[in-house]
C-alpha cells in the first residue's frame, strides 16, 4: 500500500509566542494519532503552522515529534519554502530525521508560472528518494496546478500523490475520472478541507488529509472507515455529528479552531503563530459545543 493511501492526521505545532515547539505538548497531542488507526500523521502541515516557523524551529519540532512517535506510524513532513534551496534542505533534513514522505505545496510571494512550479517540484524531488504528495492549496498558495503540470510531475519517479482542494463543482467523481488516465496506476488521488470528507471517499479518493483526525483522530476514523468501504449510510450517520464543526471550520479556518479544540481537550494551551490570532472568546462555546456533539469532552 502506498504511504499516501488512507486517511492522514494533520496535527497543530504546540509552540511558544516565539515560535519554539513544547515538547511536552506536542507529546500529548500526537499521542491519540498513534492509537486511532491512521495511515499516516501529516506534521508541519498547514495546521502544523510551518509556513510561521524558521527552518531550525521546523527542524527541531520534527525531531521532537519523531521521538514521541517512536516509528508507530509513518509521519509525511511538510517542507514548504519560498526558495528552492531552502525546500531542498528541509527535504533532506526530514529524510535524515525519519520521515515517510514530503508534502510539498509551491510556497510563493511573487506568482509561479506552471514552469516554474514544476522545476521547483523537480530539484526537491531529487534531493531524496522519499515519496512526495503535491499539496495543491489555491486558498494559501494561490497557485493552481493544471492538470498537465499534474500530469507532467506524477512522470517524476518520487512523486506519488496530490492533496487536492475540493472541486468547486462539488463533483468529486468527475474530477478523479479526468485525472486517473493522466497519472500512473498507482498515484494516490487525496483530498482536504474536513467536510468534504465523506463524499471525496464515497467518491472513490485514495485519501483524505484532515485536520479533525489531528485532533479527534477516533471519531474522524469512525467516519472515514465506512466511507472508504462504500457504506454511504454508515457514513452519514458518522458525519452528522461532524456538521457544527465544520461550520467553525468554514467560518474561522481549521487552523484557529484546532489550537482551541487542542486546549480544550488538555493537550496543548497554544495560540497559533502571530499574525494569526486565537478565535475571538464568544466562540469559546461553539467549540466546545462541537466537541461535545463528538463525545470527544
Amino acid at each position: 500500500m502506498s504511504l499516501f493511501r488512507g486517511i492522514s492526521g494533520f496535527p497543530i505545532t504546540p509552540c511558544d509566542p516565539q515560535g519554539n515547539v513544547d515538547r511536552d505538548a506536542l507529546a500529548r497531542v500526537l499521542e491519540p494519532l498513534c492509537d486511532a488507526g491512521l495511515q499516516s500523521i501529516g506534521f508541519l502541515g498547514s495546521t502544523g503552522s510551518y509556513a510561521y516557523l524558521s527552518a531550525d524551529q521546523r527542524r527541531a519540532a520534527l525531531a521532537a515529534a519523531m521521538d514521541c512517535i517512536g516509528g508507530r506510524v509513518p509521519v509525511i513532513c511538510g517542507v514548504g519554502a519560498l526558495r528552492t534551496d531552502h525546500a531542498v534542505d528541509l527535504a533532506r533534513d526530514a529524510a535524515a530525521q525519519g520521515a515517510a514522505g514530503l508534502l510539498l505545496a509551491p510556497v510563493s510571494y511573487t506568482p509561479l508560472t506552471q514552469d516554474e512550479a514544476f522545476t521547483h517540484f523537480s530539484a526537491v524531488a531529487a534531493a531524496t528518494d522519499l515519496p512526495i504528495c503535491i499539496y495543491n492549496n489555491p486558498s494559501t498558495t494561490h497557485f493552481q496546478f493544471s492538470h498537465d503540470l499534474l500530469a507532467r510531475l506524477g512522470a517524476l519517479p518520487t512523486i506519488a500523490a496530490v492533496k487536492m482542494p475540493l472541486p468547486a463543482s462539488g463533483d468529486f467523481t468527475a474530477e478523479i475520472a479526468a485525472l486517473r488516465p493522466r497519472l500512473p496506476s498507482d498515484f494516490v488521488i487525496g483530498y482536504s478541507a474536513d467536510w468534504g470528507a465523506r463524499p471525496a471517499l464515497l467518491a472513490g479518493a485514495d485519501a483524505f488529509f484532515s485536520v479533525a483526525a489531528g485532533f479527534v483522530p477516533d471519531r474522524f476514523m469512525a467516519m472515514a472507515q465506512p466511507a472508504m468501504a462504500g457504506d454511504a449510510d454508515s457514513a452519514a450517520a458518522q458525519d452528522a455529528a461532524f456538521a457544527p464543526m465544520w461550520d467553525l471550520f468554514r467560518d474561522h479556518g481549521s487552523l484557529r479552531v484546532a489550537h482551541l479544540a487542542a486546549a480544550m481537550l488538555g493537550r496543548a494551551d497554544a495560540a497559533p503563530q502571530r499574525p494569526i490570532l486565537p478565535l475571538p472568546k464568544g466562540e469559546t462555546d461553539r467549540v466546545r459545543a462541537a466537541l461535545t456533539a463528538l463525545n470527544a469532552l
